[in-house]
């Protein structure tokens, strides 16, 4: 394992402290890298200095410090995050005819983020305007109207440096999580949270100064778990009906959460990759591939080690 800080031309290879973090989710959040180095009398780093870190011979990390923190004893925690910390920035576009694809690449030449392979997203979205929110709200806009349009997942990370967008198809691993992998599990079901059995959206049309409601829903469900109402306007015209369907297919349904601990790591997972679960949890044997929701990678005493949280089918993180 190797750590190295770079401060304008200086390249430090400090001394750190075992139990460095990396932690990626697969939307909304920077890859994190948490670690202890020693303070000796050559050491000079700062906030904004890059950051590397490279186990088993790959490139793992690449990112920029932003916090440090020191007490009376002879070392500092840092965090670092990578190039996505900078979509915490908040803005306004307006923008016509453009793909999520084509609106990050907007966004990463108007805030000088470095690029990797941005792979062409099918939906071009007509008109848009993204008043005061961040950019990573603006950017899941997109990849949300992609998906309800087009039924195609987009995973936006970064990839040792560059901004990268992938279909999450692409990102599937030969992987197996059992019970030999993994060394405990938390697996909880609920109707508490995402789960909803009506669907309610609202369109001001104002070509006709009316107000177009479209309903779907599960009277089934309704009966069995009382109503549960997810009420939406929406911006732009679409099938109001296909969406409030494709809504209610998506919500209407238990969550089943599954968190993986102490699995054997693996410097491939990350948010948006897929791995093969293999798991019997009670009420549900678990035998496909899983979706990534979170990764969070810890490197102690020589081993590597990852929790994960988990989602597909039932399963939402």
């Amino acid at each position: 394992m190797e750590l190295i800080i770079q401060n304008g031309s200086n390249i430090f290879y400090p001394v750190v402290e075992e139990g460095i973090t990396w932690e990626t989710a697969r939307k909304g959040v920077p890859g994190k890298l948490t670690f202890t180095v020693v303070k000796d009398g050559s050491l000079n780093f700062q906030e904004g200095n890059a950051v590397r870190l490279n186990f088993g011979g790959k490139n793992v990390f690449y990112g920029f410090i932003f916090t440090k923190k020191r007490d009376k004893g002879n070392t500092i925690n840092v965090i670092a995050y990578d190039q996505l910390r900078y979509l915490k920035n908040k803005d306004t576009y307006v923008y016509t005819n453009k793909t999520a694809s084509d609106f990050i690449k907007m966004i990463a030449a108007d805030f000088r983020l470095n690029t990797g392979t941005i792979e062409n997203t099918p939906y071009k979205i007509a008109s848009r305007v993204e008043d005061n929110k961040t950019l990573f709200d603006m950017i899941q806009n997109a990849l949300d109207l992609t998906l309800e349009n087009k039924k195609q997942l987009y995973v936006l990370y970064d990839d040792f440096g560059k901004l990268t967008l992938k279909n999450i198809e692409s990102m599937k691993l030969d992987l197996l999580l059992d019970e030999d992998t993994a060394e405990n599990y938390d697996y909880t079901s609920s109707i508490d949270s995402n789960t909803y059995n009506k669907i309610k959206l609202s369109y001001e049309n104002e070509k006709t100064g009316k107000r177009e409601i479209y309903i779907a829903q599960d009277s089934n469900n309704m009966n069995n778990w009382g109503i549960l109402q997810l009420f939406e306007t929406i911006q732009e015209k679409t099938n109001g009906k296909v969406k409030a369907d494709t809504l209610l297919a998506l919500y209407n349904r238990k969550t089943r959460n599954l968190s993986v601990k102490d699995a054997f790591g693996d410097v491939r997972v990350r948010g948006g990759s897929s791995v093969v679960v293999k798991l019997s949890l009670g009420d549900v044997n678990v035998q496909n591939y899983m979706i990534v929701e979170t990764a969070k990678h810890i490197f102690k005493n020589n081993e590597h080690f990852m929790d994960l949280k988990l989602r597909g089918g039932d399963f939402v993180a």
